[in-house]
This record gives structure tokens, sequence and C-alpha cells, in this order.
């Protein structure tokens, strides 16, 4: 697996050497390497079809008890399958769309490099390494969605995009450092084994709910899905593959893979079932009355991620059960109805609702495909779609209390997706026809390969349910242990779950007709929308950032307002009433310090330096008042050199006297000196002074006095000699102790060095 994954890095990257010459075969060159991932996960399915689990782990980080570890088992090779086995299709769709466009290589490095992030967080059995390529995903979304960045519109959904999914991976992150804390590892399989610890302690319901956050926004569950429809500025190829199998499905297959872990509590059955109800919900609703096509698309995968996590929240065999094969549904025909949006786009040059009609003719293989797929996302036979709708249906009923809630906006929204799927597929290719840019046609076979091979499967599976019945079993078994063996068929008998099915598909008809018979009624449905639905997330979201700019402006004029002196006096002041309060908490101790006037010399020095102190405070004169600081540093230096600290001493004279050097030169080229300062200005400064000074020279008696902690310096001096072979424990610290600080700070000397020694040799041109 790691080989696998550092096959696609490498390859990634090596799309900046393939020369563009070769942008008319760039997408198949990286789609065959998809191809070579998914025939290694393909030949792995009957492994892990045997109950099998395959782990690999590799030295990471020992000293935080972190490697790198993999995990290909019932769920992780579904996603796999599904990242590489679409990526395939989506890398020879892409090299079709995006031949007319510049910037390939960028384009296909950021997509190449984005099923690398997605298909290591599926892999990933390590908490943290997960955390890591989900956020990858997160920023190369970012890259992949602002492709057209000339555009406003794709650099406000893109920045939507970025800040609300890094928002939810950082309390991801903490839900992962909370939840790890209770059982001391971050492996899953370390979680899985400690579930029952992990579900009875204090810290439980609080890591839900950050991870929760984390799934919310990423699979763009309400309220935060707003984010999702503003991606469909990305590229199509992107959509088709952000939207079926990657991006909006790490929310989803995280869910599935901390079921074991955290399942069966109420906490996450009602809040993760509710959340997907009303996003389930929202999305259905939405989409009929959109008039961009990739917009409908957008809120239908809304409703479709609302149904996983519905499923997933439910958490019974049953709805487990329909969550897998419901994923399979919504790949399918996900990517297939994006790539044939894309197709029409290209063909009559529009997206428009309002304008596009009558496409039967000029377009009937698109139409048997969108027809197939359509089916699909109706629930209707004999598409895989119609197996996973029952499954749904059946498992509504099983959360004990809301079941019924559940049940009746279950049934409300997929009547929304019938009507959506009846609706798209009268008007795309049988309805009235509007000026459209171009003239439709179906030429260009790297378009259809991918929706061709997407709904054979989708029927397939749909027919003969037996094919992927073991490969759901095992999956199911991961997340249930004790889950007996299912079975998958297209009939189920004349029940409760036929009937709502029928009165579904009654419902969603009705609407369509309706809808398809009064085409003014969309409008009054959107007006309607606007004047109830008069809250906007999006601009929510937009008047937020623009407000908490506007107060990060306020205060950057207030606080950075460029003036020095204050900027120094904040410091100062800040820092004295910190101190005192300290001092203040931890009051109490005594001072054992005796103080004498011996030997006499060094009581005359710093009677001397005090003076000198004094002295610069009152002169007039800048040259009196720089030899007066001399003296100060001078005296300081003499006192380093009684008490035996030579390397102070030695580094104290050195930088006193390139300082007063320094001075004297400069003060040649000062204006005369000037009186600056106000009277009650000199005073104030006086009393801070005072009050800092004062504060230090009582913590440092308090650092001789009082001892909290076995002193550092013990070790030091215990380990400079035995191992670091040196006596002098000062230059020890710097050279080995802490070598790099020192190296560092060498650095920083030396290419200031370099700055001054050219700006002196630079001589002054006249302009």
């Amino acid at each position: 697996m790691a080989a696998i994954l550092l096959l696609l890095l490498i390859i990634a990257f090596s799309n900046f050497i393939i020369p563009t010459k070769a942008n008319r075969f760039r997408g198949i060159i990286l789609a065959a390497f998809q191809l070579v991932a998914f025939v290694f996960f393909y030949l792995k399915l009957s492994v892990t079809n045997a109950g099998e689990v395959i782990t690999e782990s590799y030295r990471w980080i020992p000293e935080l008890g972190l490697n790198l570890q993999f995990q290909l088992d019932g769920i992780s090779i579904i996603f796999a399958l599904l990242v590489t086995g679409i990526g395939v299709l989506v890398f020879l769709y892409a090299q079709a769309y995006m031949k007319s466009y510049g910037h390939l290589q960028r384009f296909f490095f950021f997509l190449f490099l984005f099923s690398f992030a997605m298909l290591g967080l599926v892999l990933s059995a390590n908490m943290i390494q997960l955390f890591i390529f989900w956020e990858l995903t997160s920023f190369l979304s970012f890259f992949l969605i602002t492709y057209f960045n000339e555009k406003e519109e794709a650099r406000a959904a893109a920045f939507r995009s970025l800040f609300i999914t890094a928002f939810g991976g950082l309390s991801l992150l903490a839900g992962i450092l909370l939840i790890g804390n209770i059982v001391g590892s971050y492996a899953i399989s370390d979680w899985v084994a400690g579930a029952e610890t992990i579900q009875a302690h204090n810290h439980y319901f609080p890591g839900l709910l950050l991870i929760l956050l984390g799934v919310f926004t990423k699979s763009a569950q309400f309220p935060f899905h707003f984010w999702l429809p503003g991606a469909m500025q990305a590229p199509t190829p992107v959509s088709a593959y952000l939207h079926s199998a990657t991006m909006v499905k790490a929310g989803v297959f995280l869910l599935m893979r901390l079921s074991p872990v955290m399942a069966n509590t109420p906490q996450w059955n009602y809040i993760i079932a509710l959340v997907g109800v009303v996003t389930m919900l929202i999305g259905g609703y939405f989409a009929l009355t959109q008039r961009d096509l990739k917009g409908v698309l957008a809120y239908t995968t809304i409703s479709a991620l609302g149904i996983l996590v519905l499923m997933l929240g439910i958490d019974t065999k049953l709805s487990i059960k329909s969550a897998i094969v419901f994923l399979l549904v919504h790949a399918f025909y996900k990517a297939t109805l994006f790539m044939v949006a894309g197709f029409i786009d290209k063909k009559t040059g529009t997206r428009d609702l309002t304008k596009l009609g009558k496409l039967a003719k000029p377009m009937p293989v698109t139409m048997i495909i969108t027809f197939l797929a359509l089916l699909s996302m109706a629930g209707l036979p004999p598409m895989l779609g119609f197996i996973g709708k029952e499954l749904i249906y059946e498992a509504k009923v099983q959360l004990p209390g809301i079941a019924l809630i559940i049940l009746v906006v279950g049934v409300l929204a997929n009547a929304f997706m019938v009507a959506v799927s009846f609706f798209l597929g009268y008007k795309l290719f049988f309805g009235k026809q509007g000026d459209l840019p171009k003239k439709p046609d179906e030429k260009g076979i790297l378009y259809l390969i991918g929706p061709a091979v997407l709904v054979l499967l989708s029927l397939v599976y749909g027919l003969f349910p037996g094919i992927i019945n073991r490969m759901v079993e095992v999956a199911l078994q991961v997340m249930v242990p004790k889950a007996l063996d299912i079975h998958l068929k297209i009939w189920h008998g004349f029940n409760q779950v036929l009937l709502l099915s029928i009165f579904t598909v009654i419902l969603g008809t009705t609407l369509a007709v309706f809808v398809i018979k009064k085409p003014a009624f969309l409008n009054k449905w959107s007006a309607f929308n606007a004047r109830v639905f008069s809250f906007s997330f999006t601009q929510a979201f937009t008047n937020m950032i623009s407000g908490f700019v506007g107060l990060s402006e306020r205060n950057t004029a207030r606080i950075q307002h460029g003036r020095n002196r204050y900027y120094i006096m904040t410091i100062i002041v800040v820092t004295t009433l910190m101190l005192l309060y300290q001092l203040y908490v931890t009051r109490g101790w005594t001072l054992a310090t005796e103080f004498s006037l011996q030997p006499f010399y060094i009581s005359i020095l710093i009677i001397i330096t005090i003076a000198a102190t004094l002295y610069t405070m009152v002169s007039k004169s800048r040259l009196t008042a720089i030899i007066a600081m001399g003296v100060v540093g001078y005296g300081i230096s003499l006192i380093f050199l009684y008490y035996s600290a030579v390397d102070l001493a030695i580094t104290q004279i050195l930088a006193e006297t390139l300082i007063l050097v320094m001075f004297v030169l400069i003060l040649q080229k000062l204006p005369v000196f000037a009186k600056l300062s106000s009277r009650a200005t000199k005073i104030r400064d006086f009393i801070i002074a005072l009050s800092f000074g004062g504060i230090m020279t009582l913590l440092a008696l308090k650092a001789i006095n009082v001892e909290f902690n076995h002193p550092i310096s013990d070790y030091f001096l215990q380990n400079s000699y035995a191992k670091a072979y040196g006596k002098n424990v000062v230059n020890v610290i710097l050279v080995d102790f802490r070598a790099l600080d020192t190296m560092g700070e060498v650095t920083v000397l030396t290419i200031a060095a370099l700055g001054v020694f050219v700006l002196l040799k630079t001589r002054s041109k006249e302009i």
C-alpha cells in the first residue's frame, strides 16, 4: 500500500517533467497510472473478501509512539476501488474536457495529487496520519476549485470551501487528541479495542462533537452545506471526482471507520441522524429550483450525503448495510451525471436549464446514459439505486423515538429526488429549447467512456446484486463485527417498503409533471424561497468574514499605530503587571539573603554605576549621556569579572565598546539637541521605569530565595564534562546543548554582516 502511494506521489510531481507537447496525451498517461493502482487493489479484493485485514507499519515518530500505518479491510478497499476506478475514468474525461484550457500541468498535478491524498486518507490506520491526508484534500480542493482564478466567483467559492473545511479539520484534530489521550494511542485498532473505555470517559462527548464538526464540514452537512454548490466553479472533471468518490465522501468514510469506536450511544445516534435528515431534505428541496445544471447536481449531492450520514446515525445492521450500498449507488450515478453535464455544456455552450432542451436527436447515446443514471438517482429498477432505496426505507424505521419523523422526511426528500430526475430527463432531451450558443453533437468518445462504464456497472449490479454481496458483507462486518450473512436482491416482495417506494414515485412523478406542465411555477417557487428562506448562509458567511476583517483593521489601527515608544511602553507595563500578579499569588517567601558592603570596591563600583545611570537621565548633552551609559556597561562588566563570569565580562566589554563607538559616529549626523518630552511625560516614564526596575529587583531576590523545582543548572553541571567534554558550562551550553540555536544566531549575524558589507560597498548612483 505504501509502495502504491509512493508511486502515485512520484507520478504527481513527475507531471511537471512531461513536456507541454504531450498535453494531448497527459490525461491518458495519468489515467494509466490510476489504472495500475485500481488493478492493485482489485487483486487484493479476494483477500479482503475472505475477511483478512492487510496492514503495513513503518517507523515515523517513535518518541510519540506514532508510526506510519496502513490498513486495507472491507471498508477501505471499497473506497480505494472507487477513488482509483473513478479516477481512471475522470482522467480520461479530463483529457477531452480540458484540452482547450491552459495550465494543464498545474491542473493535472493538483488532480492527481488529490487522488493520492484521498487514497492515503482511506488507507490510514493512524488518526494523526489520517488527519494529515484529510487536510491535504482540503488544500488541494482549494486549488482545484479556483482553477479559473480570474473569476471572482471561483476565488470566493474556493475560499469558502477552504475556510469551512480547514476549520472543521482543526476541530477534528482537537477531537482526535482528546480521544487519543483516553486510550494513550492514535492507532485506530487501539481505539476499537478501547471503545468501552472511550465511551465511558468524560471526554467522549466533547471529543465526539469535535470529530463530528470535522465530518459535517467536510461532507457538507447542515449548516455547513452551503460551500458545496459554490464548488461548482471548478472544472467539471473536478466536480465529478470530488462529489462522487473523494472529497465529500471523506466525512462519510470517517464515520464508517469510527463507528465501532463511538457508535451505540444516544449522542451518536441522535446528533448524526438529525443532522443527516435535515441535510437530506434541504438538498432535495432546493435542487428542483436551480437553473444551473451543475447546481441541480450539487444540491442532489447534498441530499445524498445527508442520506449516508443519516444511515450511519441510525446505526443498525440494516442501516449500515444500506449506507454501504448507497455509497456505491451515489458514486456511480453522480460521477455519470456530472460528466454528462460537462459534455452537454461543452457541446451546447451552456448549462442554463432555461435554454437546454430537445437534445434527444443530436445526442441519443448521451440521452440513454443520462436516463439510466437518473433512474438510479430516483431509486427505480432495474438500477442499483433501487436496491439502495429499498434498504434505506427498511432502515429508516429502526431508530426509536424519531423513526416516524425520519420516515416522513425521508419519503419527502426521496420524492424530490424522483421529481428532479424526471424533470431533468424531460427538460434536457424533450423540453423546449432556447438559443444555444453552439449546435450540439456527440463527437468525442473520451467524454462518454466514463459515464457509459459507470452507468453499465450500476445496471449490472442492479440486476445481479450478488456480485457485490460479499464485498458489502465484509465491509459491514468491519463496522458491526457480529453481523450475520446478508443477501442483496432486487425483489423484496410485497411489503411496507414496496408501498413506500410506490408512494414516493407517485408523489415525485406528480410533482415533476406539474413542474413540466407549469414552467412558471418554478419561478414562483424560487420567489417563494427567496421570500420565506431569506436567510442566506453564503451571505452570512461573507458578512462574518467582512465583519472579522473590519474588526481586525480597527484593532490593527488602534494597536499597530506606528509609535515605537508606545510599543515599548506597552510591553514594559504589561510585563510589570503580570510579574506583580505572580509575586502576589506566590507571596509568603522570606528574604534570606544578607546584604553586605564588602568588599568595599564593589560597593563603590555599584554606587558609581547608579550615579552614571541617574546622570544619563538628566544630562542635556548627548555625548556625556553616551559616555555615562558606557560607564554603566563597563561597571557591570567589572561585576561579572569579580564573580568569575569571564565570558560574560568579555562579551559585555566588546558590546559596550562597539556601541559607544557607533553612537559617537552617529551623533555627528543628528540635529541639535531638542527638548521633545513634556514634564508630565517624563514623570510618567519615570514611574513606569521605576516600577519595572523594582519588580525585576523583587523577582531576582525571589529567584534567589525560592526554589519551586529542582534547578536546571544541576543537569548542566553534571553532564557538561561527562557528555560534552567541556568544563566551561556556559560554552558547553552554547556549543553543544543548544548548538542549533547558536548556529542560527551565527547565521543571522553572518547574513547581517554581509548585508552591511554590500551596502557599504554599493555606490549611490544619480538617477
